[in-house]
């Protein structure tokens, strides 16, 4: 499912902003790529959720935004999430990549995702993926854009 994501991601969204594809012609021309219909139909309904979570953003992270709290993570999360990966997350928030919203957004799509565990390449995908996504986090975006290019060059130290 992740593989058919970053594929979607690559060749429609990110690069055919605002333009609406016909969910069906999209499912054939994943299967024409070589995709199962399986994986087809899991991303899409991953994709539905983050759209759902974002339109919904009635979801109370108010009591996220004290800089005195600390995000504990349950056992599932830490299974799937290792250090690294949590320490990612933390570095992101720090540096006002994420939010405390987007974090949990992110953890929420990752924890969806259909493979026991994530490395930092995936989750960087993940992370693009939600941020493009939620509306008001363009810049943030960017900013993601930026570091990723930045320390997939070498230039990050």
């Amino acid at each position: 499912m992740f593989d058919v994501l970053m594929y979607l991601f690559e060749t429609y969204i990110h690069t055919a902003l605002g333009i609406q594809v016909d969910q069906d012609k999209l499912t054939d021309d994943l299967t024409r790529a070589g995709f199962e219909r399986e994986d087809i139909y899991s991303a899409f309904g991953w994709l539905e959720k983050l759209a759902i979570m974002q339109e919904t953003n009635a979801m109370s992270y108010t009591s996220f935004a004290n800089p005195y709290l600390m995000r504990i993570y349950t056992t599932d999360e830490m299974i799937r999430l290792d250090s690294t990966c949590r320490g990612f997350i933390l570095f992101l928030e720090q540096i006002q990549v994420l939010t405390p919203e987007t974090r949990e957004m992110v953890i929420d799509r990752v924890m969806a995702l259909d493979t026991d565990h994530l490395d930092i390449d995936y989750l960087e995908w993940v992370v693009l993926m939600v941020l493009f996504n939620v509306p008001g986090h363009e810049y943030a975006y960017k900013q993601m854009e930026e570091l990723l290019f930045k320390f997939h060059d070498g230039y990050l130290h």
